[in-house]
Formats: C-alpha cells, sequence, structure tokens
C-alpha cells in the first residue's frame, strides 16, 4: 500500500452479462483508457499513475496506481467583465463588478488587486481541487459514454439498483455490479442504475464462492484468480490459452509419435480468450473420412462455427484431431469433449455433402447460373461481368505471352466466378476461388487454370502472396480492373474512412502485381483497356481484343459488319477522359501512401509519381535514385534551381522548344552552362536508357556550378526577343535533364 495515505490505488469495475467477444479486447482498452485520461486531467493521477486494464466475458475494469482522493487546489487567473463595465471613470468598481466578486466570495478590498489586460478584468482566485467522488463520477461517465459499442441494447434496471423497474438503460449488455475503490475504501459513485460497492463475481461454475468481497484495490486480480477462478487480464488469458494449446498439441504428438501444431490463427485466439474465464484446453477427434474433405472447408466450419482449434501435421495437413477451449475443468472431461465432438460430427458432415453434390457437376456447367447472382444493380449480374473480365484477362495476356496465354487466360475467367454457385460456397463464401480451383482439379482441368481461378482473388490484403502463375497474374488483374474501373464509373468511390466494395484494396493489389511481379504493362493502357471493355456490351459481345501497347484503336479487330475505321472512331467516341483520370489520381494516391508507409519521404515520392510513370514496374528503382541523388551535397542548389527554372518556363506563353541556337550565345555563363549540357546529357540519357537511373541523377552533379553562375550572371529575360527565346531554349534543354527520373523541384524546400 502507499505511503501517502491520500495517494492510493484506485479500482473500477463493471460487470455485465456476457459481452460480445469480437469487441470485449476494445472495450477493456478504451474502458480503461478513457477512465485514466479523464482523472489525469482532473489533476487526480500523480505523475507516475500507470493503468491496467482487465476485460473478461462479464466485466470490464481499469486498477490505476496513484490516485489521489483530492486534487491539488491551483491559481487560476479568472476572467471578471470588459474594464470599462467593471470601474467608472475614476477608477472605482461598479456596482456589476461587486456583485460579480461576490459570487467568487470577494468583497470590495479585491479591487486593488485586479489585472488589466487588454481592457478585460482578471482575479487571480484560489480554485479548489475536484474530489476523487465527483471527478471519478465524471470519469466514469465518460468511460460509458464513450465506450465503441457495436450494438447497444436497452433494458430496465433491476431490483438493485436505484429505480427498480421504472428505468430503463441504454448499454451493450445489461449491468449487474459496479465495484469503485480508493485502497481499501469504497467510493460513492453510480453508473448505469447502478450504486458502487466492493462486490463482485467469480466464474459461474468453478469460483470457490460466487460472491467475492474485494478486500483493496491491490487484490482485485489476485481475488478473482483465488477465490473466482477467473483470470482477469485479457491478455494473461490469451497467453494461457496459448500456453495450454501447445502443451495439448504436444501431449498428442507424442501419444500419436507425430508431430502436431494448433493453427495459428489470432483473432480466432482473441475471441476465444474472449469467452472464457478460466481456460481448459481439450483434445477432441472427429472420423478420418471427413478427411476426403478439402481441409480449407474444415478448418473453416470448426473456427468460424464452433471456435476449435485445428490441429495440423508437420506438413500443414489436417488432422482429425482439434483442441476445444472450454470455460470449465470437470475432474473428468470425457463429457465435455464427447459432447463437443457430437456436436462438431453433423457439421463435418454438412460439408461433406456439399463437397460431394457440388463434383457432380462441371464448373462450365454453372457458368450460366451467373446471370441469375446479381453483382451491381447498375453493373448487372456476375454472368455479364464474367465475360468484361474474359476480355481484359484475354488482352492481358495476348500482351504478356501471346495466343497461348491469352487462350488460358480467357478460359481461367470464363471459370473464375462459377463456383459462386456452388452449395460449398453458398454456405462458405470465405472459400470462394478455393473451391473453385478444388473442382477445377477434380474435373481434370490444367493446374495453370485451376491455381489462376483461386488466385484471382490475390493478393487481398496487404502481405498476401501473388498469384502463382501468370495466367492467374492475368485473371487477377483483369478482375480488379473492372472492379476498380466499374464502380468508379457509377460514382461508387471511396469516400473518408468508407469504402464498401475494398477499392482500396484493388487498387493496391493492382500496384503490387504490376510491381512485385515485374510486369511491363503501362498503367494508363491497362486502365483504358478496362473502360474500353466496359463502356459497350456490343463491344463486348463482337469485338475481340487485341494488343493494346499502340493506340487503343488498333486493339480492336473487324466487328461484324463493320471496319477497322468504323472501330477506331467507335473507340474514340467511348473513352471518358474524366474517367481515366479519376483512376489514375485514385491509384496514384494509393501508391503514394503505399511508399510514404514503407519509409519513403513525401518529397521523393512526389517527385517520382508527379511525372506519372506509366510503367509501375520502375518506381522503387526510381525512388532509389532520387533517394541516393538527395544525398549528394549538389542536390539542394539544383532542386531549387530545377524549382526555378520550373517556375520560369510556366509563366511563358506558348510552346517552349528544347533547342539552343549556339550563334545566339553571349554570356560567358550561358555558353559555359550549354557546354556543360552538351556533355551531361548524352551521358546522363544514356545511363537512363539504360535503366541506371541512379547513374543518371548523379551525373547532373556537374550542372551545380554553371548553372549556379547562370542564375548569377545571365538574364532570362532580355530585351531582344531572339536572345530571350534563345536562353528560355538552354533552360527547356535543362529542365528536360534534370527531369528524366523525376521531378526535382520536389526536394527543393
Amino acid at each position: 500500500m502507499e505511503k501517502n495515505p491520500h495517494n492510493k490505488n484506485l479500482l473500477v469495475e463493471l460487470f455485465v452479462e456476457e459481452l460480445p467477444p469480437k469487441a470485449l479486447n476494445k472495450l477493456g482498452e478504451a474502458f480503461s483508457s478513457v477512465l485514466f485520461e479523464s482523472l489525469k486531467l482532473q489533476g487526480l493521477t500523480l505523475e507516475n499513475a500507470v493503468v491496467t486494464a482487465f476485460a473478461t466475458p462479464r466485466r470490464l475494469a481499469a486498477h490505476i496506481k496513484y490516485v489521489a482522493d483530492k486534487a491539488a487546489d491551483k491559481q487560476i487567473s479568472q476572467k471578471l467583465m470588459p474594464a470599462n463595465v467593471g470601474l467608472d471613470a475614476n477608477g472605482n468598481a461598479t456596482p456589476a463588478l461587486l456583485k460579480k466578486l461576490q459570487s467568487l466570495g470577494a468583497d470590495a478590498s479585491a479591487v486593488a488587486n485586479l489585472k488589466n489586460d487588454n481592457n478585460t478584468l482578471f482575479l487571480d482566485v484560489l480554485q479548489a481541487g475536484v474530489t476523487l467522488q465527483d471527478g471519478l463520477q465524471k470519469a466514469l461517465n465518460e468511460a460509458i459514454a464513450k465506450l465503441p459499442i457495436p450494438k447497444v441494447m436497452t433494458y430496465q434496471l433491476h431490483e438493485n439498483t436505484q429505480n427498480p423497474g421504472w428505468e430503463s438503460v441504454n448499454f451493450v449488455r445489461p449491468a449487474h455490479g459496479l465495484v469503485a475503490m480508493h485502497g481499501s475504501s469504497t467510493i460513492a459513485v453510480n453508473a448505469l442504475g447502478l450504486n458502487a460497492s466492493n462486490i463482485t463475481h467469480g466464474h459461474r461454475f468453478e469460483a470457490k464462492q460466487p460472491v467475492i468481497t474485494i478486500k483493496h484495490a491491490d487484490s482485485y486480480e489476485q481475488q478473482l484468480l483465488d477465490e473466482g477462478a477467473v483470470i482477469a487480464s485479457f491478455a494473461n488469458r490469451k497467453a494461457e490459452i496459448a500456453t495450454q494449446l501447445n502443451a495439448a498439441a504436444q501431449n498428442a504428438s507424442t501419444e500419436l509419435s507425430t508431430g502436431l501444431k494448433p493453427i495459428e490463427d489470432d483473432a480466432l485466439l482473441d475471441e476465444v480468450t474472449a469467452l472464457v474465464e478460466r481456460p481448459n484446453v481439450l483434445l477432441g477427434q472427429f472420423e478420418e473420412v471427413y478427411l476426403e474433405v478439402p481441409q480449407e472447408c474444415l478448418i473453416l466450419t470448426m473456427k468460424a462455427n464452433q471456435k476449435y482449434f485445428p490441429l495440423l501435421d508437420a506438413n500443414n495437413k489436417l488432422t482429425n484431431k482439434f483442441l476445444i477451449v472450454s470455460n470449465i475443468n470437470p475432474a473428468d472431461p470425457s463429457a465435455v469433449i464427447g459432447g463437443n465432438e457430437r456436436v462438431v460430427r453433423p457439421r463435418l458432415a454438412d460439408a461433406k455433402f456439399f463437397f460431394d453434390q457440388d463434383r457432380k457437376k462441371t464448373l462450365e456447367s454453372r457458368i450460366a447460373g451467373l446471370d441469375k447472382v446479381v453483382y451491381h444493380n447498375k453493373l448487372g449480374s456476375q454472368g455479364e461481368r464474367t465475360q468484361r473480365v474474359r476480355a481484359i484477362a484475354k488482352a492481358i495476356g495476348q500482351q504478356l505471352g501471346g495466343d497461348k496465354l491469352a487462350v488460358l487466360a480467357d478460359q481461367a475467367a470464363l471459370l473464375a466466378k462459377a463456383d459462386l454457385v456452388t452449395d460449398m460456397v453458398g454456405e462458405f463464401p470465405e472459400l470462394q476461388g478455393i473451391m473453385g480451383r478444388y473442382y477445377a482439379q477434380h474435373e481434370g482441368l490444367d493446374n495453370d487454370l485451376a491455381f489462376a481461378i483461386e488466385d484471382h482473388y490475390k493478393p487481398r490484403f496487404a502481405g498476401d502472396e501473388l498469384p502463382r502463375n501468370q495466367v492467374g497474374v492475368c485473371v487477377a488483374l483483369a478482375d480488379k480492373l473492372e472492379t476498380l474501373v466499374g464502380l468508379f464509373s457509377i460514382g461508387e468511390k471511396p469516400t473518408g474512412d468508407k469504402d464498401p466494395f475494398g477499392l482500396r484494396r484493388q487498387a493496391l493489389g493492382i500496384i503490387k502485381m504490376l510491381i512485385d511481379s515485374n510486369l511491363t504493362l503501362e498503367f494508363n493502357e491497362l486502365i483504358n483497356l478496362a473502360i474500353l471493355v466496359l463502356d459497350s456490351d456490343e463491344l463486348q459481345r463482337n469485338w475481340s481484343l487485341r494488343n493494346f501497347d499502340t493506340k487503343l484503336a488498333e486493339k480492336v479487330t473487324k466487328s461484324q459488319g463493320g471496319d477497322v475505321m468504323y472501330a477506331t472512331g467507335y473507340v474514340k467516341r467511348l473513352i471518358d477522359p474524366n474517367a481515366l483520370k479519376n483512376v489514375q489520381d485514385f491509384m496514384f494516391d494509393r501508391l503514394s501512401n503505399n511508399l510514404k508507409e514503407q519509409g519513403a519521404s513525401s518529397q521523393e515520392v512526389d517527385s517520382v509519381l508527379s511525372l506519372n510513370p506509366q510503367l509501375l514496374l520502375k518506381v522503387p528503382k526510381l525512388l532509389a535514385a532520387v533517394h541516393s541523388f538527395a544525398t549528394l551535397p549538389e542536390a539542394p542548389a539544383l532542386a531549387a534551381a530545377n524549382k526555378r527554372v520550373s517556375n520560369i518556363l510556366k509563366k511563358v506563353e506558348g510552346e517552349v522548344k528544347a533547342e539552343v541556337n549556339s550563334s545566339l550565345l553571349q554570356e560567358p555563363a550561358e555558353i559555359a552552362l550549354n557546354t556543360a549540357l552538351s556533355k551531361v546529357k548524352p551521358e546522363a540519357d544514356k545511363l537512363f536508357e539504360s535503366g541506371d537511373y541512379t547513374g543518371s541523377l548523379k551525373a547532373l552533379a556537374a550542372l551545380k556550378a554553371p548553372v549556379d553562375d547562370f542564375f548569377d550572371n545571365v538574364m532570362v529575360n532580355a530585351d531582344d526577343p531572339a536572345l530571350k527565346a534563345n536562353r528560355l531554349g538552354l533552360l527547356a534543354t535543362l529542365h528536360q535533364t534534370m527531369n528524366r527520373v523525376a521531378d526535382l523541384s520536389k526536394l527543393a524546400s
């Protein structure tokens, strides 16, 4: 216990009915942090105060070290009124001022001590510190009000509350108890119709005694453990479950003489931690016949429906063993184990039934069913979407691998969404793509096709793996492009934190594939391709797309009843330049944010992306080159000069050609700059063309001295128009030379 009797540790617990498990940890952290911050702002915590959060299925609690029973008094400057209102012409107090002073407990003698600041009167007063009772009441009200409650329920106050049966309250779950203790003393606060006490409750079934009297704020955690069979700390309970899971897997491994391990799933571990107060891990099993079903199905049903931890062997293959995290610890666990085994069996039987039934039909035979599945009311069905994805995937395949890849990409795109109308995916939507791969392999389709069906959803999140083959890359790119461009075209853009269609994730997926897979696909050409396909059903049905490395019109062959010239005009009419710009801006914004999150500086990222590089695979190399250039001693001066050149050229009306007539050069400084450029430009251009972007930028260092000398000694806006035009041409040549890798003016501070 603390030596200072006025500074003790504080405990607050809200005892409730079972809280939503997926939100429990967040609720516990929010409750304790808001409580602590409110007390801190009111001056009730000492400088070295710390808070510990507790959260179990039936309680939210906080333990705060070093809390005063009263905040310190403090001197404050109390604003009174304007000086011309409080004082008369002779400087004497007016009745209004005297009345205000009286309300503050002061009299006329305080007038002499008033401060006049900017024609406003202030009085220095001693403000009494808030008591812990009042401060905790305020903090408790704030903590409850600010809880990130997923869904509120309304209930009537029960018989032990202030006004039983006459009032109702709104909270995440009905509350039945409130503990508030400062050291060993109870604090008279209330919340949700409950008066604070030192009484709480232990585990529903395992507690040595159902009602626990907390002796001291510091004994709370240990008393709950010893008397109530409750591990109050969410983190400690989670760690205990992880330890027991590994120990149980090890024991099972010893018995079976094979290595077993529980599946790693932190979200499942968090959820199970939120479901039990005193965990007890048990081993269950099911019949091996169910292992004929793809393990993803069995794992998902055990995790999602039963909260079990499946056991994998050394090769990450599912076994018929699983771990149960029980909330009770009976002397004979066989009944608990048997009950769980009986519960899981029908779930596995359903999965097997779905799998067996689905394999009776081919994926191709299911394609017609996609016409009945709505994708978006403005974009049609999944069947129509499949045709658009096919067209895009085929064109990408043609570009990356010719006719063979184009045919495979088209076939994979045709089958990619077929598993959406299977029984298994209908029951477990998370398995879309995965089941398509299994069914394709069952039919004996090529593995490139099968894996492409599964992989076309990848990468699904940051850090996810890329598609395993080029067919998968083609379909994955096509699927994401169709989604992005299609939804942008109907105004479904992300706003603020809202992104219901996951377009930010889709954009990052496209970026990651283009960069990490080193795809030589130009960015705007990809967007234009998607726009082209989305713009017309007639185009989609009747025209086949070819290579798109040249003009868009050249991608379209003769349509039925049309010719190339007609197709060319039609394509140009269909393209919406705003759609291209909107999607490009969105994509580059995502790329910019992603690069900055990885540690790149804002200036360096902006300098690279401001040139709109179309081959995104070059971006990391361009960025590395700019980063290396920025470390050169000449870099700041060259960046500043580049910015100056950019500003000069922007103000010129009409186009400035990067051409120099050497016979018009007069000043020694402009002659020297032109001479330096004639040496540096070919070298920098050669290095740039060879892909040595770092070398290309470093070659520019030789321009620092002549550039500085030019701006110090040459008047660009000469009176002679020919001289002025020539000097502008020299600057345009300099600008062109310096900005091939990146816009170096963005590096200027």
